[in-house]
């Protein structure tokens, strides 16, 4: 399984993105048919509260992509937030098969 991991114009810290792959590594293992994750992250402007930005991208075989972006005051409340609005569309494809 591949992630990939896009900072747009801010530079990511390890514990960031310890944190992502942590979380998708959960996801994966509950969702084995998840081949590919791509994490986008960007700082809204103007520099208010609830201005990070986490787009969740999730690729599976023989199935549309699955994609969740959330708006939060961290990066990691608005990473949790789109895993948890993709864990509902991919709980349904697990229950068709």
């Amino acid at each position: 399984m591949e992630v990939k991991i896009k900072a747009i114009h801010f530079d990511i810290t390890d514990k960031l993105v310890a944190f992502i792959n942590k979380k998708i590594d959960k996801l994966t293992r509950r969702f084995e048919a998840v081949n590919e994750v791509e994490v986008t992250l960007k700082v809204v402007k103007p520099e208010t509260a609830m201005n990070k930005e986490a787009a969740v991208k999730l690729v599976i075989p023989n199935q549309p992509d699955l994609y969740a972006s959330k708006t939060a005051d961290t990066f990691e409340e608005a990473i949790d937030l789109s895993l948890d609005a993709l864990e509902k569309p991919l709980g349904k494809g697990k229950e068709k098969k």
